[in-house]
């Protein structure tokens, strides 16, 4: 057994240690747009390289994204929730793999379509994105806003659509937004351009284990300043809170 000077001189040593890891890392804080903020380190050394523990929260408060940084590469798993906290899915980097994807009710404002009949015999798997249903898909939201301001923004009398064209290599191949209120039927196509090379990549939709084109619709409000949010599942009422399923539909304009 270690005497008492020996313990002391671990004690000491793996203190310094300590201390020195932690001194070769800076914390930063990066406003990400009015809602998010991004919370890591970076070296000491070279703050342009993101090292350890990366987190991004909603309004400062509620945790959006956690995961690890080493030397600039996404390692290990990476988790991503709502606002309200929910875990909507948990991504292993490493492994490419999607471990966990949250259980999807109708009434999460999401319809997937693809330009077959289907038939009870069909097995389908719908597209999904790396982030989840919420932090996956406020890139295609943030693009978009309305080209005029409202006073009646915000007030629930206008409503989103964003239709994201999904090819059966995974790629998105084209978007759409329409804003529909009282007074207004408005359809903009988006330019890709404005994305994000990662933002056009999912894991394509499959009929009976084949990869299939197939057409995202997320229903969305519009918030106070015009821009696009998610519903939340409390606020689409009156819908039921089955599981979704992939249904039949064309739509000529894409």
């Amino acid at each position: 057994m270690p005497d008492k000077k020996t313990l002391l001189l671990l004690l000491v040593t793996l203190s310094l240690c300590t201390r020195g890891f932690s001194q070769d890392l800076i914390e930063k804080k990066e406003k990400l747009g009015d809602r998010m903020t991004a919370v890591y380190t970076v070296l000491k050394s070279d703050e342009q390289i993101k090292d350890g523990l990366y987190q991004e929260f909603y309004k400062r408060k509620h945790l959006i994204v956690s995961g690890i940084y080493k030397r600039n590469k996404k390692t290990g798993v990476w988790r991503y929730f709502n606002p309200k906290g929910v875990l909507m899915q948990t991504y292993n980097v490493d492994k490419d793999t999607i471990v966990y994807e949250a259980f999807e009710s109708r009434a999460s404002g999401f319809d997937y379509l693809v330009d077959k009949e289907l038939t009870d015999s069909d097995k389908t798997t719908k597209p999904l994105k790396i982030g989840g249903r919420y932090y996956g898909y406020l890139p295609y939201l943030a693009i978009y806003k309305t080209p005029f301001i409202s006073y009646y923004w915000g007030s629930g009398l206008y409503e989103g659509k964003v239709e994201l064209l999904i090819s059966p290599l995974g790629r998105l191949a084209d978007m759409k937004v329409t804003v529909t209120g009282p007074d207004l039927l408005q359809g903009t196509r988006m330019s890709l351009k404005l994305l994000k090379e990662q933002d056009k990549e999912f894991i394509p939709a499959t009929i009976n284990h084949k990869p299939v084109i197939c057409r995202i619709i997320i229903h969305c409000r519009v918030d106070g300043d015009g821009g696009l949010a998610l519903f939340d599942d409390d606020m689409r009422r009156g819908v039921k809170n089955d599981p979704p399923h992939i249904n039949y539909g064309v739509d000529d304009d894409f």
